[in-house]
This record gives C-alpha cells, sequence and structure tokens, in this order.
C-alpha cells in the first residue's frame, strides 16, 4: 500500500487493465490453458475454438476491399462482420496485449444502425459501410480515453472526435478498438507503465515495432480487416515492418490528422516534424483503397491543413507511362538506394535489396509497362537529415512528457531511461535555423528524381554517358527503393537506427512498406567486412549480428521501402502495386539468381 501511495500510477494502471477486460465478454476469453509462451502465437485465434466458421471465414478470407464491396451488395451484414472482429481482436488482446480502449458495444450497436439503413433504403450509407477499422490510441473518439498509456492522461475521456475519425464515420466505417503505443512515442518499440508490452505475434523476442505497434499485433493476427496509425519518425512502416504487412505514410495535407492526442500542446508539430495518418494492411490494395476513399470525399472540409485535391487529380504513374514528347512508352523507372551512409545494413538487408533490383531488371515488358532499374547514391542527403531530424523532434526538450510523468510518479519505459531526459527548450531562433535546415534539405531533395540532379549513378554497362544524357533528355525516375532498417527485425527494446524512415518525414515524401522474403540460412551465414565501423551507431548495428542475435532472425519478415516524391500518394500506391507484383512474379518463377 505504502509503494501505491508513492506511485499513483500503479493504481491508475490496475484500474485500466480491469476496464478492459470488463470490456471482452465471458465469452470471448481464452481458456486459461492457452500456451501464450509459444514463440509464434498466429495460430491460436482460429485453435481456440472461440470463432465460427463463418466469423473465421469473415476475418481470414476476405481483405478490406472485398469486404467493402460484400457489405455494400448486401451480401454481408455489418453486424456479423463487426461482431466477428470485436471477438477477433479480444483474442489478439489477450495474445499480445495490443489494444488500449475497446470499444465494443458501441461498435456492434452502430453495425446493427447499418443494417436498419441498408434494409430501410437499400443503398450502403457510405463508401466504407460497415467496415471496421482500428484506430491507434493517438486518435480522439467521443466518451473514450486517449491517454497515450500515461497515467495523468487516463479517465479523462475525449469530448471531441479527431478530425479523421468524423470523416470515417461519415463514410460508414465502424471504430471498434484503439491500439497500443510505447510510452511518449518516442521509441520503435511498444511498452508503456499502463497497458503493458505488445508482443510481436510472429516471434515472441522480436520487436512489434512502434509506435503504431499495437495496430501492427493487431492486423497480423487478423483482428482488424484494416489499421491507421500515424508517423513521424517511422511509426507506421516499422511496425508494418516488423509484422510483414503493408504500411503507407503519405506526406502532410493528404490525410486529416487534426484534433489528436499527441502528448504536447496543440500546434507544436507546426514548430517540428509534421506527423502523418495512414494505413496498415495485408494488402497494397486495402492501403490504396483506405487512401482513395478519404481522397475522394473531400477530407480538406474537416482539416484545414489537408489540401483540397481529389484522387483522380493526382498523378498516376499508369498515365506518365506514355511520355507526351514522345509516341512509345517509357518504362516505370524505378531507384535503388542501399545506404544512407550513416549505417550500412548488415548482409541480410544488402542481400534482399540486390535480389529485389536483379528481380526487377529481369519482369519482362508487358502491354502495361516494362521496368528500369537506376542506381542512386543519396547518402550525402540522408546523412545530413539525422541532425536537423533529432533537433526538431525535441523542441520542447520532452518537458511536457516529463511532466505528465512525474505527475503519477511514473518512471520511464526501459528503452527510454538512457535516451531521454529534461532539456531547455529551443529558442525561436534555434527553431528557425533548424526549419531553415529543414527547407534547404526539402529542397535538394527535389534533385532526386532527375538525372541531372547529381544522385544518379552511372550504369558501367551503358555506352552512354549521364552528361550525354543531359544535352538529349532529362531522365525522370518514378519512385524509388531502400531499406527500412538497416538490420532485421530486432529483439525486443533493441532498434537501431531510425533515419531510414525518419529522413522522408523531415523530407515530406510519402513512403510504403512491402514485405518481401523470410531471413534465410543463406543470409545467416554472411559475415560482416573487415572495414571499421563507420561512427558509434555503424558499430552498435553490427552488434546486432552477433551469434545469439542471429538465432533469432530466421524466418522472420524483410521489407523494403518504397519512396515517391512528394504529395505523390496515388503514384506510390500503383508503383508499390506493379513492385509488389514483380517480387511475386519473380518468387512463383524462381527467377534466375533470385533467392525470392
Amino acid at each position: 500500500m505504502e509503494q501505491q501511495e508513492l506511485e499513483p500510477w500503479r493504481d491508475i494502471a490496475a484500474r485500466k487493465k480491469a476496464e478492459q477486460l470488463d470490456r471482452i465478454p465471458e465469452a470471448w476469453r481464452l481458456p486459461d490453458s492457452t500456451d501464450l509462451d509459444k514463440s509464434n502465437i498466429l495460430q491460436i485465434p482460429r485453435q481456440s475454438g472461440s470463432l465460427s466458421d463463418i466469423e473465421l471465414q469473415i476475418t481470414e478470407e476476405y481483405d478490406a476491399s472485398e469486404l467493402v464491396d460484400e457489405l455494400a451488395n448486401g451480401n454481408l451484414t455489418s453486424e456479423a462482420v463487426a461482431t466477428a472482429f470485436c471477438k477477433r481482436a479480444a483474442i489478439a488482446q489477450q495474445l499480445t496485449n495490443c489494444l488500449t480502449e475497446i470499444l465494443f458495444d458501441d461498435a456492434i450497436a452502430r453495425a446493427k444502425e447499418l443494417d436498419a439503413h441498408f434494409d430501410r433504403t437499400g443503398k450502403p450509407f457510405g463508401p466504407l459501410h460497415g467496415l471496421p477499422i482500428s484506430l491507434k490510441d493517438t486518435f480522439q473518439i467521443k466518451g473514450y480515453d486517449a491517454s497515450l498509456g500515461v497515467a495523468a492522461l487516463c479517465f479523462k475521456p475525449s469530448t471531441t472526435n479527431s478530425a479523421l475519425v468524423e470523416h470515417l464515420l461519415s463514410m460508414g466505417a465502424i471504430l471498434y478498438c484503439k491500439t497500443n503505443i510505447p510510452q511518449t512515442m518516442m521509441a520503435l518499440d511498444s511498452h508503456n507503465n499502463i497497458f503493458g508490452r505488445v508482443r510481436n505475434p510472429a516471434h515472441k523476442d522480436l520487436t512489434p515495432g512502434g509506435s503504431s505497434g499495437g495496430e501492427g499485433a493487431l492486423i497480423c493476427l487478423h483482428g482488424s480487416p484494416l489499421g491507421i496509425g500515424t508517423d513521424v519518425g517511422g511509426s507506421i512502416r516499422v511496425p508494418a515492418l516488423c509484422n510483414g504487412l503493408y504500411g503507407i505514410k503519405p506526406s502532410h495535407g493528404r490525410v486529416p490528422y487534426a484534433g489528436q492526442q499527441g502528448g504536447l500542446p496543440a500546434g507544436s508539430s507546426k514548430l517540428g516534424i509534421e506527423v502523418t495518418a495512414g494505413p496498415i494492411a495485408h494488402s497494397i490494395r486495402d492501403c490504396e483503397m483506405l487512401l482513395r476513399v478519404v481522397g475522394e470525399n473531400q477530407p480538406w472540409l474537416f482539416d484545414p491543413d489537408v489540401i483540397p485535391q481529389a484522387w483522380d487529380q493526382q498523378s498516376s504513374v499508369h498515365n506518365q507511362l506514355t511520355s507526351p514528347r514522345r509516341k512509345h512508352q517509357h518504362p516505370l523507372r524505378i531507384g535503388i538506394v542501399r545506404t544512407d551512409g550513416h549505417v550500412t545494413p548488415l548482409p541480410p538487408v544488402q542481400r534482399m535489396l540486390d535480389e529485389v533490383a536483379k528481380v526487377l531488371r529481369l519482369q519482362p515488358s508487358t502491354h502495361l509497362t516494362s521496368i528500369e532499374v537506376v542506381e542512386l547514391d543519396l547518402s550525402s542527403l540522408l546523412n545530413k537529415c539525422i541532425k536537423t531530424s533529432n533537433g526538431l523532434f525535441s523542441i520542447d526538450g520532452t518537458n511536457t512528457w516529463f511532466d505528465l510523468l512525474e505527475a503519477q510518479s511514473e518512471p520511464l519505459s526501459p528503452w527510454l531511461k538512457d535516451r531521454i531526459r529534461r532539456r531547455e527548450p529551443k529558442t525561436a531562433a534555434e527553431i528557425t535555423k533548424l526549419q531553415g535546415q529543414k527547407l534547404d534539405l526539402q529542397t535538394r531533395s527535389l534533385d532526386i528524381w532527375r538525372e541531372s540532379g547529381g544522385f544518379w549513378v552511372a550504369d558501367p554497362s551503358s555506352s552512354t554517358t549521364l552528361s550525354s544524357r543531359k544535352q538529349s533528355i532529362d531522365r525522370e525516375i518514378d519512385v524509388f527503393i531502400c531499406p527500412a532498417a538497416p538490420h532485421p527485425i530486432p529483439p525486443t527494446d533493441r532498434w537501431n537506427d531510425v533515419n531510414y524512415t525518419a529522413a522522408f518525414n523531415l523530407l515530406d515524401l510519402p513512403a510504403g512498406i512491402i514485405p518481401v522474403r523470410s531471413v534465410s540460412a543463406e543470409d545467416l551465414a554472411c559475415e560482416i567486412g573487415s572495414s571499421e565501423p563507420l561512427n558509434g551507431w555503424d558499430k552498435i548495428n553490427r552488434g546486432l549480428w552477433g551469434e545469439e542475435e542471429r538465432k533469432l532472425y530466421k524466418g522472420s519478415v524483410l521489407s523494403v521501402q518504397v519512396v515517391a516524391p512528394k504529395l505523390q500518394e496515388r503514384r506510390l500506391v500503383e508503383a508499390m502495386a506493379v513492385i509488389d507484383e514483380a517480387l511475386k512474379r519473380g518468387k512463383r518463377k524462381g527467377a534466375k539468381g533470385s533467392k525470392l
């Protein structure tokens, strides 16, 4: 009792966990005999006996796009779909600790209202009629906490909805749960003192990622057909990578973000790096569907920062494949970026990227498109992003977070203990200087896409030099591919360098994740060269290639990141679809020289 009086957060945490359990029906709770200590728990929902055959079919055999069609056609009822995903989310919570707020009763009540609307009118309520969507805890939903896993924010229900919540509800979506995050959201793992640690469903010793880690674990277990996370340094892409999923971080101004609970004073993001919201799903087409539907339904009416540009007004890869200057098609041109110049990727990441480039180069031309691969060296640009990003991540010296934690005597999470502390807030002059650096880097990034920009690496097999090409036509690339991390999915609390994702937040470029293949025995047999580490971060990264760490990686997923020009989300998802299909085709055909 004395310890609880000294640390009041413990009592608050106990009350929140009890509230969670109370919102899970007794019939949906797993038996005590469930083996929760398995390394891989992906099959437990199916084996538990808690889900009926139709509930298994709804949650496993349909993706979000198919569910939208089936609901709109009346082949599935909103109540059946909502109940299936509520039940499966309850199971996922018991297995991975992936949820914060549970809205099951409200969700099923809304589903019944949507079914009544459909029965009365014969039409769906909107383009997302009856689709269950999970949300990261930062989104505010009236009547529910947005506590961010911090005791001082618990039991203070939101009085308004976030802008995207209003937009999703207006389109007929069903919001049924919010998902777990790391304390302060400054970690790429997911642990806090209130809700505890999120577990990776496929590899219990590896991280599920963060800060949208609960979303990643929930979707991985098919407890959600489509989730929405937020990203200011990798927080959508890292959980997608860690759970073998697809995820997209849009540019700022594409998806409504206003009205979030971010743990900082309103308007703080205007002085730092803008956070964006985006989808995590099992397929590219589901990510595309969410972005398209949001874009087609006037999202700028919900958030003044959203650019009033409909989805079909964005440039399309398929339209651009026919050059206005030539009568024949030009290929989908894809750049390959192998390193950020700060931390060298470990052997599995290097090998996987080599294989991706090779498979893309071997793809046969079709009536739709052909693929051309070019090498890019962005190390001089990406290396400069690190210091500016770090400066803009902590403009208030993390004092707001420390104030919140200290209000209820909360300790820092293990990964944060030696990484953050109170500092003096940055002055207006310091912030202005950092914003100037950000603008300079964003301006320099415009040169990535043009052959004349200085980032393209000459192809030694070509007889045409870059300089001679410049005199004829300045070629452009559509997207580029790079690692999302310099290491495989690391052990819990061991994520190293964030620059492979955070640089594109600073540059405000849309970026997405495509899962490629698993770590193989051949990968694990590779050794790092004898060269000296580039710096301290590179040395830490090499430490993730020790004998014990390698044992954990086998079978875990390797993914690539695809990046497009600013505010070109349509181009991004279309290119990702082409790349994803090419990689799958290469895997099916066993392309020569490919391990995919």
